[in-house]
């Protein structure tokens, strides 16, 4: 059940990197994001920034778009990044050992429509929509648990 629902306008990819960067400095092991949006609507920049804000070395981050996963090891725990958009049924997420993950990894899921019911509850979903190159609007939806880990405004 969602009792969380909070909305952001990031005007520059620079604000969408400083949410990802709030959001990411309070995270830790068990927290699984998921990203919604169509293609080129900001998904994977805000992966990208998220863990990097987390990583203790700068280091390449790929979108895992044709490896699926991609692990990184944070100050904060492993870190997971899937790009699901490939995949065919929930039964491909079980190969992946995404379900093992949600439980001691931070996991940020593109695509978690492929999920289906292995979605965990307790998951924040964060839904971009943008209008031009530069604008997104970005919802975010969950349990009130993440109430302290969710800026009240991105600009704040």
């Amino acid at each position: 059940m969602t009792d969380l629902r909070r909305r952001y306008q990031s005007h520059s990819p620079d604000d969408t990197r400083d949410l990802a960067r709030r959001i990411g400095a309070r995270l830790s092991a068990g927290a699984v994001i998921l990203l919604e949006g169509p293609v080129g609507a900001g998904k994977t920049h805000f992966a990208r920034q998220l863990i990097l804000s987390l990583l203790p070395e700068p280091e390449d981050v790929p979108s895992p778009t044709f490896t699926l996963v991609q692990t990184y090891e944070s100050d904060a725990g492993e870190i997971w990044h899937a790009d699901l958009y490939r995949l065919i049924s929930p039964d491909e997420v079980v190969e992946l050992g995404l379900e093992e993950a949600f439980e001691t990894a931070i996991c940020l899921i593109e695509w978690p429509d492929r999920l289906g019911d292995l979605a965990p509850s307790d998951a924040l979903t964060l839904s971009f929509t943008h209008d031009d190159v530069d604008s997104r609007e970005i919802t975010a939806r969950g349990p009130l648990s993440w109430d302290t880990i969710l800026p009240g405004d991105l600009h704040a």
